[in-house]
């Protein structure tokens, strides 16, 4: 064995070990002595190493996108783009309906079943049953083909294709997830794991909070919507008051035929002098539709405080739109002076003001909003409303003592596991154990440091994965050892035994370190967040074993034979 490179070879180990060391107990900043005292090591060791729900303690949700509401919405989306391409082609028809229709009802009032249930689909009857196929095709140029048509009669159907459902079911699924990570991210949820969940198309997700102990509020955030429009409120023009309504009847009468119009809600606001906690005065106005912008176009929001320097308890969101929404804003303003404009958010007109001058990518919510309803709402209309509801189907609380015993009972098996390997290695291969524990503590080390490096969680599964790396650590170095062993019963000299027993070992090391790996990596891709937690830690701990057990046992031995000379006689192992 040529021991002239140990030197290099020990540098690289100790480099290699001292930056894992300082990855694990070290600060993310400048240190400082205090950073190295037993109460600093236990802090940075608390900051570095992530722990998931089993440890910390939090709330587990298992939540079900319901995407057949999602499509019959998309249905009815569509109908609106069937009507527009029977205009367009001059055809007379009644207007296309979208199916399932969720408020639909039959003559005698009571919910129509039929319209109810079913696929989605969209219906369009002919006056003319002649020009039926005329309409089909110039409908299907349209709405492209994931619908499929059928002709009865002087009606056509569409019905959703079998692969357009799947694709858009798992668009919405993909989206919720999307808006949940956002409005997740702004809480400040420690190392939160939101991931797909059960069965290829079971349109689950799972969400585990680290340290949210009572998730009511993550709850209402995650499936919240709040969808902003800013309307034009039908009145006189400023300086007469805009127009409200004491009821919706009142207000509906008013419309008439007048297409475009619709009653919506409107809680005016108390006097400004007035309590906080003063009651609002229900009343309804009339807006006109479409609306002038929609939510889609708004850039950003915020909860602002109504007082000097932000000392006031009541609070406002203040809103600006992207450059397509502030040119269409501003063309609207511009051409409506002293016309009421209202801010309706999820169907309620909030606040009515009238146009002063034009205005093009800024405004403003007013209210009486606490400052955590109106971050609240600042939060949900950034992240837009979710395709479909949501269905809570699992939700558990992990109490912080529960993962207090979990981390207790892991340390306890690891230390023990450790100190019963290391006991049985000195015993079995006397002084050579030393080099076996040297690797096996670097090991530990290194693969602690690997979780800190990639941000990884640990759990109870992940604390398995290290206790058995330990198992599969040792493993690797008893190959090594026994066949040491092997040619110095042959007459070998110790140098010789060991370029032979690290060769000849190395194979199989690799062989079984490489069909590990692979199994884990099935587990990581069909496995479920404690799955793959465990094959995570176990295939880090593998490539990590093989520079310990091989490179830095090696090293060891390279040392111990340049201290005594190649021609040593005897081996303790």
């Amino acid at each position: 064995m040529k021991s002239s490179n140990w030197k290099q070879r020990a540098i690289i180990s100790l480099i290699i070990a001292l930056v894992g060391l300082y990855l694990v107990i070290g600060p993310r900043r400048k240190p400082t002595r205090q950073d190295f005292t037993w109460g600093g090591v236990k802090q940075n060791l608390q900051e570095n190493i992530k722990l998931g729900l089993d440890l910390k303690g939090g709330s587990h949700l298992v939540m079900q996108v319901q995407t057949p509401e999602y499509l019959a919405t998309l249905a009815g989306n569509e109908a609106g783009a069937v009507d527009k391409a029977a205009q367009e082609g001059g055809f007379a028809a009644k207007p296309a309906i979208g199916y399932p229709k969720t408020d639909a009802k039959d003559a005698n009032g009571q919910p129509d079943a039929a319209a109810r249930g079913g696929e989605p689909r969209i219906v369009l009857e002919l006056n003319d049953a002649a020009k039926i196929k005329e309409v089909r095709d110039a409908v299907q140029n349209k709405i492209g083909d994931n619908w499929s048509p059928s002709i009865n009669g002087n009606a056509i159907t569409w019905t959703l294709n079998a692969t357009a459902k799947r694709v858009l079911s798992e668009q919405a699924v993909e989206q919720s997830m999307t808006i949940m990570e956002s409005r997740i991210n702004t809480l400040g949820v420690a190392e939160p794991t939101l991931q797909r969940h059960g069965a290829a198309g079971s349109n689950q997700i799972l969400l585990q909070m680290p340290g949210i102990t009572d998730p009511e509020r993550v709850k209402t955030l995650l499936v919240g919507e709040a969808k902003l429009d800013l309307v034009h409120v039908i009145s006189d023009a400023s300086p007469l008051p805009v127009k409200t309504y004491a009821t919706e009847a009142e207000a509906q009468q008013t419309i008439g035929a007048t297409p475009n119009r619709v009653v919506k809600p409107y809680f005016e606001r108390p006097d400004p002098t007035a309590a906080a906690d003063a009651p609002k005065v229900q009343q309804y106005v009339v807006i006109e539709t479409p609306a002038i912008v929609d939510g889609s176009l708004l850039r950003d929001a915020q909860a602002v405080s109504r007082g000097a320097g932000g000392t006031s308890d009541a609070y406002q969101i203040a809103f600006q739109l992207k450059p397509a929404g502030a040119d269409k804003f501003g063309t609207w303003t511009g051409a409506n002076i002293n016309q009421y404009m209202g801010v309706m958010l999820s169907g309620e007109v909030k606040s009515i003001a009238f146009i002063k001058s034009q205005i093009t990518d800024s405004g403003e919510i007013s209210g009486n909003f606490t400052k955590q309803a109106a971050d609240d709402l600042a939060l949900t209309l950034r992240s837009g409303a979710l395709p479909a509801t949501i269905k809570y189907i699992e939700e558990r609380t992990v109490g912080p003592s529960l993962g207090a015993d979990s981390i207790k009972a892991g340390v306890t098996a690891s230390a023990a596991g450790l100190l019963l390997v290391i006991a049985f290695m000195f015993f079995y291969y006397r002084g050579s154990g030393v080099n076996a524990v040297v690797a096996l503590v670097l090991n530990m080390v290194l693969m602690v440091a690997a979780l800190v490096i990639f941000k990884a969680t640990l759990t109870l599964p992940g604390i398995a994965g290290i206790i058995l790396t330990i198992g599969m650590a040792v493993d690797s170095n008893v190959l090594i050892f026994e066949r040491i062993r092997e040619e110095l019963g042959l007459g070998d000299k110790p140098s010789k035994a060991i370029d032979i027993g690290f060769a000849r070992a190395f194979v199989t090391i690799i062989d079984t370190h490489v069909t590990t790996i692979i199994s884990s990596l099935f587990l990581f891709l069909f496995g479920t967040g404690p799955i793959r937690g465990f094959a995570i830690t176990l295939v880090i701990g593998l490539l990590i074993n093989l520079f310990t057990a091989v490179f830095v046992s090696r090293t060891i031995f390279m040392w111990l034979l340049n201290r005594k000379g190649e021609n040593m006689e005897t081996l303790s192992i």
